[in-house]
């Protein structure tokens, strides 16, 4: 028996009676989201750029690209210069990466993204800059709103991310980019 089965038969040897859920119930404050969103995505290291078409989008893209960086793009209807590869240790050297956001959170300054548009798992968390688009009308005002509409099937993986990697763990000095991306950049299309 491996140690994984030998603690799944002692967790079932318990006895332990069903309780229910906790009830969670918090007013969501909806004064000012976009206000909000702005201030809690700057706290946090992010930063908030407010577009109306995607092609603005692409101008940063295309001016990153001119400054020789290496991008993966995976909005639909903008272009980066590098493919996604099937394997997703090849994106150790990415500079920058564009996905799509589902949703943003106006009290924590996050979005949440789905592993579908990303490609790969790992790409928001191991490319050196990130970048979203998410659409103004999705803002809502905390964590829970966006719960009650994500709907993640088995096995599928979504995620809140709430600007740049960061720690303080080590002498409470923070650090930019321990685990992920040293920035991240949000594009809100009204």
């Amino acid at each position: 028996m491996s140690s994984r089965d030998a603690i799944f038969a002692a967790l079932d040897k318990c006895n332990l009676p069903d309780a229910p859920m906790p009830s969670i119930t918090i007013e969501p404050n909806n004064e000012d989201l976009m206000g909000q969103y702005e201030a809690n995505l700057t706290k946090v290291g992010g930063t908030l750029v407010r577009v109306k078409e995607l092609s603005e989008v692409q101008a940063h893209l295309d001016k990153a690209m001119a400054d020789g960086q290496s991008v993966v793009c995976r909005v639909e209807g903008l272009n980066g210069n590098r493919e996604l590869d099937a394997k997703p240790h090849t994106l150790q050297d990415l500079d920058l990466a564009l996905i799509d956001a589902e949703a943003a959170v106006a009290e924590n300054g996050a979005v949440f993204v789905r592993e579908t548009a990303s490609g790969h798992r790992v790409l928001p968390y191991i490319t050196e800059n990130l970048a979203v688009v998410v659409k103004a009308d999705t803002l809502v005002a905390n964590m829970h709103e966006v719960v009650k509409n994500v709907k993640l099937e088995s096995g599928q993986h979504g995620a809140f991310i709430a600007g740049p990697s960061k720690t303080a763990d080590i002498e409470q000095a923070l650090v930019i980019g321990a685990h992920g991306a040293c920035s991240m950049t949000v594009y809100m299309l009204d």
